[in-house]
């Protein structure tokens, strides 16, 4: 289970919280412009954009969760078993692996109208990274500026579906999740309205009962509207960290704490990292689930022009500042 989210002040911020119940040894990954991309359509890129994102390099390949390029275009893949459906090989299409689906969007589109472009030209077709990694069943979020769109591949087709609130969970697909929020409609950061019956004098007897019922379990439909309705209403001031701590704070409201969601063989899925990516500079923040601290990779304060990849472990133990 994950939750992507959009934010806008100043400056435009992108990121996601990753769940699941064990991790893959991610790290912050920076492919640089000279990185030769190898595609399994047989494409080759031995020049691209640069981008940084969250990864699990396997033999020199970074398979990326979420990334951003210089360009600005971000980009994640969450969850979306039983519904994902890749196709077999289309000649007439660009037939993309699902695993290379995020590097193929981003070394080349700079905008979203390229993003949209390239989209109408592939297909996402069933092949795996190796025999022991199988595609995963993924949906995406494609983000630039204060355009968002959610991206699909099902027996249909290629559904590219506009994204006006800027937030993706997982099951069920986006249009059945867009049409659920018709169910919340009269949530409210204000005081409630007595409407149940004006004969009656109800008291409103805590803060917060606008939004009351607004859902708080950990199931993804219900992540959804509430990761929508705490990003929609939220404000910050407009500089960096102001920014980037509510940012944090949005995908603080769907955490997943160790113990409250149940998995096989006594595992219990987390939120194993959070992150936070300014796309107009080319920051990418995260968090862990035992660090709270922020931590901090620019970009730009790497050699952009090399043709290796850079790799960041995370910082996973807590980092306390002892003030006395």
């Amino acid at each position: 289970m994950c939750t992507a989210v959009t934010y806008k002040t100043k400056k435009y911020y992108f990121g996601r919280n990753l769940d699941l119940e064990y991790s893959y040894y991610e790290t912050v990954t920076i492919t640089p412009r000279k990185f030769p991309f190898h595609f399994r359509n047989g494409k080759k890129l031995d020049e691209h954009y640069a981008m940084i994102g969250m990864a699990y390099v396997n033999d020199n390949y970074p398979l990326y969760y979420d990334a951003i390029n210089e360009k600005g275009v971000g980009m994640a893949g969450l969850n979306f078993p039983k519904n994902a459906y890749y196709h077999e090989i289309d000649e007439n299409k660009e037939n993309v692996a699902p695993f290379e689906f995020i590097p193929y969007i981003l070394s080349c589109c700079a905008n979203m109208d390229e993003v949209r472009d390239l989209l109408n030209r592939i297909n996402l077709a069933q092949i795996d990274f190796s025999e022991q990694l199988k595609a995963s069943p993924l949906h995406y979020i494609i983000t630039y500026k204060d355009e968002s769109i959610t991206v699909e591949s099902v027996k249909e087709g290629l559904k590219v579906y506009d994204n006006p609130v800027g937030v993706l969970t997982n099951n069920p697909p986006f249009p059945m999740q867009m049409f659920n929020l018709n169910n919340y409609m009269s949530l409210s950061v204000e005081e409630p309205v007595n409407n149940f019956a004006k004969a009656l004098d109800l008291d409103i007897y805590s803060r917060g009962m606008g939004a009351l019922f607004l859902p708080g379990d950990l199931s993804s439909a219900s992540r959804f509207v509430k990761a929508t309705f705490t990003k929609m209403n939220s404000l910050s001031n407009p500089d960096e960290l102001s920014s980037i701590s509510q940012f944090f704070h949005i995908l603080e409201s769907v955490y997943q704490q160790r113990g409250c969601v149940h998995m096989k063989n006594d595992l219990y899925e987390i939120t194993i990292y959070s992150s936070c990516c300014n796309l107009d500079d080319g920051i990418y923040y995260y968090k862990t689930y035992d660090n709270s601290q922020i931590t901090k990779i620019d970009i730009h304060k790497e050699n952009l022009d090399s043709d290796e990849l850079k790799s960041y472990e995370l910082v996973k133990e807590e980092q306390i500042y002892e003030q006395n």
